[in-house]
């Protein structure tokens, strides 16, 4: 976990600019804050903030140069009031209410009250939903009352407590579950969007949970994924489309990911490098080491070096 103790605006806009997006603070009186942050695997992360009455926001122009255009966020206010204000549309908060926000677009969060508060990040093609219902699902209160958001912030809640008890394999899990109950808690909430639910994307979800079990099998391609699921390669590009990704690429990030959890489980420490790698299904050490190179900037040996010497609990 890592842990910023706030005491002036400036520092407050340094953590968030490092934890999800550069932001403009304005507090109200004199400030005074914390942050607490956990990662869940390499996408997600889950932050608890304890503040004094403030705005935040991002501007039209911070959005655009943020280069964070895939991030979601949101967040569950546990105590005191605001409002956010995106796509011309205002969520009153209060507490146990929920609102999802984006990085692509500009947004105003008042707080008009010292808060507490939990708030998820992660990319946008992890949430199970149509890229119309996301935009659409903005800036929209979710009700405490509901049963949906009722689950979701429990379990958040108690993600927040217990991540840092779990491997990284299941951190990694436990936050792609938040990610499924917060689409759950979503769905009571966003108004209908033209098209209902189709075929195909009760379809997708089948193929992503396929992916997403059946890893280490090195048969797992684009062909074999579109054959077990008895449609044409071109149908299954057309599918994974509807979340902005390739279907290989959703395969080989899936992998990476995985192989990067495992290599921050010191459970896994003994294994080589190579075992990895063949464990989510990349069995040429050298195309497993050129991949994760290219999505997180070093080998794996050295994100395993790095990551073992500073310790998952390292503020």
């Amino acid at each position: 976990m890592h842990v910023h103790s706030l005491r002036s605006a400036e520092e407050l806009q340094q953590a968030a600019g490092q934890s999800y997006l550069p932001v403009i603070a304005e507090p109200r009186a004199d400030f005074r804050g914390r942050l607490a942050l956990q990662t869940l695997g390499d996408a997600v992360s889950l932050s608890e903030a304890r503040t004094t009455a403030l705005r935040t926001f991002q501007t039209v122009r911070m959005a655009a140069d943020s280069g964070r255009d895939d991030l979601l966020l949101f967040c569950v206010h546990l105590a005191g009031s605001g409002r956010l204000l995106q796509h011309e549309r205002t969520a009153e908060l209060g507490p146990g209410a929920g609102v999802l926000y984006e990085g692509r677009s500009a947004w105003d969060l008042d707080i008009v009250t010292d808060v507490h508060s939990l708030l998820m990040q992660f990319p946008r093609h992890l949430l199970p939903m149509r890229p119309a219902e996301i935009t659409e699902g903005c800036a929209r209160r979710v009700d405490p009352r509901s049963p949906g958001m009722r689950l979701l912030s429990g379990y958040m809640g108690q993600l927040h407590l217990l991540a840092g008890d779990l491997s990284g394999e299941q951190r990694h899990d436990a936050g792609l579950a938040a990610i499924e109950l917060l689409a759950m808690a979503l769905r009571g909430a966003v108004p209908a969007v033209p098209g209902e639910q189709s075929a195909g994307e009760v379809l997708l979800g089948l193929m992503r949970g396929h992916v997403r079990d059946h890893l280490a099998d090195p048969r797992l391609t684009v062909a074999e994924l579109a054959r077990r699921h008895h449609v044409s390669v071109r149908h299954a590009h057309v599918l994974f489309g509807r979340i902005g990704v390739t279907p290989g690429a959703y395969i080989r990030e899936q992998r990476l990911l995985r192989a990067r959890a495992m290599l921050s489980d010191p459970k896994h420490d003994a294994r080589p490098v190579s075992d990895i790698g063949a464990a989510v299904g990349l069995g040429e050490l050298r195309t497993f080491e050129r991949a994760f190179q290219r999505q997180f900037g070093m080998t794996p040996a050295r994100w395993r070096h790095e990551h073992r010497t500073l310790g998952p609990g390292t503020p």
